[in-house]
């Protein structure tokens, strides 16, 4: 009793401290139906509003794994794009060829951001990765009607005859392709539970990508082929091979008027 006296009293057992400060955690998710980036969102509208001048907040965990992936997925998207054009200039052998497919992505981006839009979802680390998938998925029906127009181009069609018949016979192989995806991603689109607004960013955005990709691919995909193939065969990169309605002219050789003699030595 000399030296100090116990007083009861109430408090925490712990001050938690984040960066030398004192620090309360709060922990979170997006209710059903919203994604991690409009929560996010909502969170720091209501800090700039509620807190504090002199206090402050920061993300951890995954909130902050998802913040700094976000800022490097236009690099993430710009090297899946360099690599998909560097594979697909070694199968062809042609720096042209590349570009008709590749033009067949912003197609399928186009249908993913009109979906987003429609159904209010913004765009997260989730529907990123959608686009990344969807620049395969829509080089791989743009594929088969370059692949097929090129074929037939070699077998001697014109330029616009092989874009119209390649997209004439590849269409049964896209539509069956693209549709048994497409629903394949349709219970991400109405999922539920714990964890549902990242299946439906993800699946939202590659079913909007492919209903585009799939209709629109086969609609401008032959015309910049058509375009294209023009232009290369314009700058000499390559010509075709010689089919049943391009042959070689042959010069044909016609006999001397006069009989060659010959002259035999006399024995």
């Amino acid at each position: 009793s000399t030296l100090g006296k116990l007083v009861p009293i109430v408090g925490p057992e712990t001050v938690p401290h984040y960066n030398n400060n004192a620090s309360a955690l709060i922990n979170g998710g997006a209710a059903p139906g919203f994604s991690s980036g409009q929560a996010v969102a909502a969170m720091e509208r209501a800090a700039a509003n509620v807190l504090p001048r002199d206090f402050g907040y920061e993300w951890t965990g995954i909130t902050y794994q998802e913040l700094q992936a976000g800022s490097i997925a236009s690099i993430v998207f710009g090297l899946a794009i360099v690599f998909v054009f560097l594979i697909l200039a070694a199968q062809y052998e042609s720096w042209a060829m590349p570009f008709m497919v590749l033009l067949a992505v912003p197609l399928a981006l186009f249908g993913a951001f009109v979906v987003l839009l429609l159904r209010g979802m913004q765009i997260d680390v989730y529907s990123q990765i959608g686009f990344v998938m969807l620049i395969g998925l829509a080089a791989k029906n743009a594929i088969l009607i370059v692949e097929f127009a090129r074929r037939r181009r070699e077998e001697g069609l014109t330029i616009v005859e092989a874009a119209m018949e390649a997209a004439r016979l590849r269409l049964r192989p896209i539509l069956m392709t693209a549709f048994a995806f497409i629903l394949g991603v349709l219970p991400l689109m109405f999922a539920t539970g714990a964890g549902a607004a990242s299946r439906q960013s993800i699946g939202t955005t590659v079913f909007g990508g492919m209903v585009a990709a799939t209709i629109l691919s086969l609609v401008f995909v032959p015309v910049f082929y058509a375009v294209i193939e023009k232009l290369r065969e314009r700058g000499g990169e390559s010509e075709p091979a010689a089919g049943p309605h391009h042959a070689p002219h042959q010069q044909e050789i016609e006999p001397t008027a006069e009989p060659v003699r010959l002259a035999q030595a006399a024995e």
